[in-house]
């Protein structure tokens, strides 16, 4: 029944919180939505047995998140004075998903329990039959780096060379800023730079 309650739970506020994500018209709250959003997703696929992926969309997503704000705010060239001006505004429904998530990992926490036979010493029989019964986490982890190792490098690659890309694309050169040419460095000679002086006692400048 509690288990019942926590999925109805989770399912109303993802509907809600995915709602008010395209409803708001603040990019703030609509992002603070998301995060909501992807936090009771996880809470679903905890309740499903899907701990692994559930870990992956809070660390990964909510990690995107936060980096897409950062761009959003840049974008959109918010007033940091403003932004601090209206802090208060945003109390309002900063605390109202911070109690929402509070009340969820209450629940959870208080539906998990512990098996009293994990308790025991286990057998060498008991160790074998455990680790072929694997967990999905040990399970995707030993197909994706074993029959599908290749792929998932390539994958990796194809990420690294869109980062790289992405960097190209969005760098600018600026003809006041200043840059450091290692060539130049390298070939300059000591007396280019460095010029010793003899300074007569009372003849020096102040």
């Amino acid at each position: 029944m509690l288990t019942t309650f926590i999925f109805y739970l989770f399912a109303t506020v993802l509907i809600g919180s995915a709602l008010a994500v395209v409803s708001a018209r603040n990019p703030v709250h609509a992002v603070l939505f998301l995060i909501l959003c992807f936090f009771n997703a996880a809470g679903l696929f905890v309740l499903m047995g899907a701990e692994f992926i559930a870990f992956i969309l809070v660390i990964v997503y909510v990690g995107a998140v936060a980096v897409l704000f950062l761009f959003v705010v840049m974008m959109l060239d918010i007033d940091f004075r403003e932004l601090r001006r209206g802090f208060i505004s945003y109390l309002p429904i900063g605390a109202f998903v911070g109690l929402v998530l509070l009340l969820q990992i209450t629940l959870v926490v208080g539906a998990w329990h512990i098996d009293p036979q994990a308790l025991t010493a286990a057998t060498p029989a008991e160790i074998a039959g455990a680790a072929a019964k694997a967990d999905n986490t040990r399970a995707i982890g030993q197909v994706l780096y074993t029959d599908y190792f290749y792929p998932f490098q390539v994958s990796g690659l194809i990420l690294l060379v869109a980062m790289i890309g992405a960097i190209v694309l969005t760098l600018r050169h600026s003809k006041r800023s200043r840059r450091q040419d290692v060539a130049a460095q390298l070939a300059r000679q000591p007396a280019d730079v460095i010029e010793l002086v003899k300074v007569k006692t009372g003849e020096g400048v102040l």
